[in-house]
């Protein structure tokens, strides 16, 4: 029986897995039906929270939720989730956090979804070009219009999380009430900074890619052909094993096969047991492409960890490390960019 957790301090309870849908539509499963077919099984085994985003697919992806919530008539069990920031057009303003856009992006995403609120709106990234109380009062302004229940992060640094919060007690501005970071067992840098801030905060956190972008799907083994997906050609840096950091990440997601076949476990369920175990974690988002996907997934959630299989990771992957820097998510202008340290 799935037990369910707070979001934060929201009173709001999301199951300790939530369906992510970044998957569904052109970037991954095209099949409306397969994808809505993945939708109502997830829901069916407890899962009651699906987190998707504008971007994905240029929307494909909220549409297909939403159909698949319209047909099962489930929508009110279910905590939806989406986010604004990523490329929408060709136009300089259909991206970014600023009011204007966050305006317009907020009413197409209720369209695609067929739905007359957002449970959770998250802004996606970072936006150096907007002050973030503009950002927070459009989030606010959304509130009290009633599209939007909550409002929150996705990879943001832990001081960009305490400057939101300092100009929302400012200027009695709604807060961010969770954080969606990236965390698995080959990017723990969120223990060093993030989920403390998470914590102290009491904010929720819905972690990405627990497994670490397939990394820790047991597919990437050393000596095996080393497989291709649209997402490996899509963003090289995490995959190319000519460089030493992904070399590294084999190395140790070897160790780690080993130490969950020890513990009778899949490689799987111990990389989300891990993500769930840290007690600044809610839930941890899955990302099916298949229905043999998620069959693989659910259940992680009942998972216990013992102290000394935890003792094990720390060894083989230090807290707080990131083996791949290009796994964090967001890097900020100032590392990105090298006239913003020339000038």
């Amino acid at each position: 029986m799935t037990e369910y957790r707070a979001l934060g301090r929201t009173g709001l309870k999301v199951s300790p897995l939530c369906l992510g849908a970044m998957m569904f539509g052109g970037w991954g499963e095209h099949s409306v039906e397969e994808s809505t077919r993945i939708i109502e099984r997830a829901l069916d085994s407890g899962v009651n929270f699906i987190d998707t985003a504008d971007v994905y697919s240029q929307g494909e992806s909220e549409e297909i939720v939403g159909r698949a919530l319209a047909k099962s008539g489930r929508r009110e069990e279910v905590v939806l989730a989406t986010k604004v920031h990523g490329v929408m057009g060709e136009g300089p303003n259909q991206r970014g956090n600023s009011r204007r856009w966050i305006f317009q992006a907020v009413e197409d995403s209720l369209r695609r979804l067929g739905t007359d609120w957002i449970d959770l709106y998250q802004i996606h990234r970072p936006d150096p070009d907007t002050d973030i109380e503009e950002t927070l009062g459009a989030l606010t302004d959304l509130v009290r219009q009633g599209k939007v229940r909550y409002v929150g992060s996705s990879t943001f640094p832990a001081h960009q999380l305490v400057e939101a919060h300092w100009a929302a007690e400012r200027r009695g501005l709604e807060r961010f009430v969770c954080e969606q970071p990236p965390y698995s067992l080959l990017v723990r840098g969120i223990e060093a900074d993030v989920l403390p801030v998470v914590q102290k905060y009491g904010m929720g956190a819905i972690v990405w890619s627990p497994l670490a972008g397939g990394w820790l799907s047991g597919r990437y083994r050393q000596g095996a052909e080393t497989p291709q997906s649209r997402r490996a050609a899509r963003i090289p840096e995490r995959y190319d094993l000519s460089l030493p950091a992904n070399q590294r990440k084999l190395e140790v997601v070897e160790q780690l096969a080993v130490l969950a076949e020890e513990a009778g476990l899949t490689l799987i369920h111990l990389a989300l047991a891990f993500t769930l175990r840290h007690p600044g974690v809610t839930s941890a988002i899955i990302g099916p492409r298949t229905m043999e996907h998620l069959e693989g997934q659910l259940g992680a959630d009942e998972v216990k960890l013992s102290d000394d299989v935890l003792d094990r990771i720390d060894e083989i992957v230090p807290p707080g490390v990131t083996l791949n820097a290009g796994d964090s998510g967001w890097r900020p202008p100032a590392l990105t960019d090298a006239g913003l340290r020339r000038r």
